[in-house]
């Protein structure tokens, strides 16, 4: 709980009462490796705090192909913020890579939450902005370089992930096959 605070003051001010009031909110979940916190074709129902372990954010392609979009590990919130806030079915899964353990806030506390503490609103916009500029600034280079560059750029990005998920979900990340990272990997190490 205590990292959770230290990411939301990073934010703004929130006083004694407040940080009380939204840890009286908050409910830890765990999640076994495959679990979904979030599905295609439903409404996501929680903005997750990660305290331990790893999810991805992955889709299916028109040739029905898994797709993995993005990694969330501990220390970071995890949620379809869009689809969380505007309540509409989620167009892609949320899925723990690991077994993990999180905190949550519901759609009915989370509104509680920006209708009590003044400034909410104001925290959770520049909460949303890092999340996304973080994420751009992971996903960006990726685009354009070769498969060994990317796969450098991914271990730079996550440091922390590699040893820890499967390395078909890192392919499909990088949008190569998991034939030509094991050669990527081999010449690298």
């Amino acid at each position: 709980m205590e990292a959770m605070i230290n990411l939301i003051l990073q934010f703004g001010d929130l006083n004694k009462q407040q940080i009380e009031f939204l840890l009286s909110k908050v409910e830890m979940l765990e999640f076994k490796k495959h679990e979904y916190l979030s599905e295609a074709g439903k409404i996501p129902r929680y903005v997750a705090f990660v305290v331990e372990g790893v999810f991805r954010f992955c889709y299916y392609n028109n040739k029905s192909e898994e797709i993995t979009n993005y990694f969330v590990d501990e220390g970071n919130f995890v949620v379809d913020n869009e689809k969380f806030e505007s309540q509409m079915a989620a167009s892609e899964y949320v899925q723990a890579v690991t077994d993990c353990k999180v905190l949550v806030f519901n759609k009915k506390d989370w509104d509680e939450i920006s209708n009590t503490i003044v400034g909410w609103e104001m925290m959770k916009a520049k909460m949303v902005k890092k999340c996304l500029t973080l994420a751009m600034e992971r996903r960006s280079p990726l685009i354009s370089e070769d498969a060994t560059t990317r796969y450098l750029s991914f271990i730079k990005a996550f440091p922390n992930l590699i040893n820890r998920i499967p390395l078909s979900y890192v392919a499909s990340y990088l949008g190569v096959t998991q034939q030509s990272l094991s050669r990527i990997r081999r010449s690298i190490h």
